[in-house]
């Protein structure tokens, strides 16, 4: 991953975490309205939950449909293969 094109600290530099926030805010945070989070504890064991699925079980459509971590592991084995060349 490329730096952004912003300076240190400025919103450009941040648009890809808010991004990332802002669908953790809508998926999980603010999905049901009626829901109340008992604690802080929940929160965090909620959180992880929907980070692991995040990376690991999600379909990424600009990826081909698979999941990043997938992606990712694909990425790797092909430049292995590339280098042993």
């Amino acid at each position: 991953m490329q730096g952004s094109i912003g300076s240190v600290g400025d919103a450009l530099d941040n648009a890809m975490m808010e991004s990332t926030i802002g669908l953790y805010k809508t998926e999980l945070i603010d999905l049901d309205p009626a829901r109340t989070w008992r604690d802080a504890q929940e929160v965090e064991t909620e959180t992880a939950s929907w980070v692991y699925w995040y990376n690991h079980q999600r379909l990424h459509s600009s990826i081909g449909d698979v999941p990043p971590i997938e992606y990712e592991q694909d990425y790797e084995e092909f430049n292995i293969i590339r280098r042993a060349q």
